[in-house]
């Protein structure tokens, strides 16, 4: 699942489309410029009253493994009916109204990002896979506590190109990095990421500051969540039942846009060791006004305003259910 593509880009080209498709087949197989307002993602269901970390939100958009425990044995037998074990709670694992929506905040972890040059492959690949071990720490526990069963996903890091299970990486005119639910794999190529892929600009020659590779690399983590959690299969099966192609790129945008707003989540999560200093957050806000959908090509990922005000739901808002774009109005993810 490629990331969102760049002015000039072949974005959400045959290619990409390819890439969803052979995404979609394996999840079928598997389970048989800133804005002046946000979204706000309302969820249909009302935060406990006795959660003290998910209080009642308002909604005015804002600027700016363990093992189950065992009975003790004893050295007398039993003399009265043992309590049957609480079943786990079914999780929901639908679009609108997913478990991962009460996973609320990430938390604030140390991640410092020192100053890896994006133009050396080595250095780059260290702080990919540093800051994935980030993305691991702040995404596992607020999960399991949801009764989510959490994996890491793994890396295949390219200094050209490779082929992975999902296709080859980076696609044909492209520079973006996808994720492969068939492995649980995140698979990039750091030179077109940083330089660029034929007439696909690189996102190092639109910013050429580490975090913003690194945040469309929180993106592509966003879908690991989206598939752990359930939210790829569900996504995959509307498409399937969707009849026309319109519809079919209107769920793919909100699916993008959501990996958008949770790689936006951990970003800000970070933001105080990584550093994201305020300086580095307008240009990370400026660059996802860059990238996106453009005239002519199979609108898939969102136009550039919306990637631009997703990402900010998520840094903003940092929660979970403000990254539920299935509840969204319309004019939000096209």
């Amino acid at each position: 699942m490629g990331v969102i593509g760049v002015i000039g880009t072949v974005v959400g080209s045959v290619a990409a489309l390819f890439v969803l498709l052979v995404i979609g087949a394996a999840l079928l197989k598997s389970s048989s410029r800133s804005e002046t307002t946000t979204p706000v993602a309302i969820p249909t269901y009302e935060p406990s009253e006795s959660s003290t970390d998910e209080p009642t939100p308002d909604w005015t958009p804002t600027r700016s493994h363990s093992e189950e425990p065992t009975q003790q044995e004893t050295s007398e037998p039993e003399t009265t009916p043992t309590q049957p074990q609480q079943p786990r709670a079914t999780l929901n694992t639908s679009l609108k109204n997913n478990t991962m929506y009460r996973a609320g905040s990430l938390p604030r972890l140390s991640c410092p990002a020192g100053n890896a040059n994006i133009f050396s492959h080595s250095q780059l690949k260290a702080l990919i896979l540093k800051t994935g071990k980030c993305m691991d720490q702040a995404w596992g526990p607020i999960l399991e506590k949801q009764g989510i069963q959490f994996s890491p996903p793994s890396y295949a890091i390219a200094a050209k190109r490779g082929r992975g299970a999902c296709g080859d990486y980076p696609s044909a005119g492209s520079m973006v990095p996808y994720y492969c639910p068939r492995n649980n794999t995140i698979y990039a190529s750091t030179s077109a990421m940083a330089r660029g892929n034929g007439n696909a600009r690189g996102y190092g020659q639109i910013i050429s500051w580490h975090g913003g590779i690194i945040s469309m690399l929180a993106h592509e983590y966003g879908h690991h969540v989206q598939n752990i959690t359930g939210v790829m299969n569900s996504w995959w099966q509307a498409t399937v039942d969707s009849s026309g192609q319109s519809g079919k790129l209107a769920l793919s945008r909100r699916l993008e846009l959501q990996a958008t707003c949770l790689g936006g989540m951990w970003m800000r999560s970070v933001a105080s060791s990584y550093p994201v200093t305020t300086s580095l957050r307008s240009r990370l806000f400026w660059f996802y006004g860059q990238v996106g959908d453009y005239p002519g090509w199979p609108r898939d990922h969102g136009r550039p305003a919306n990637n631009n005000l997703w990402f900010r739901q998520g840094w903003e808002k940092s929660k979970t259910y403000q990254c539920n774009t299935w509840l969204a109005p319309a004019s939000t993810v096209s």
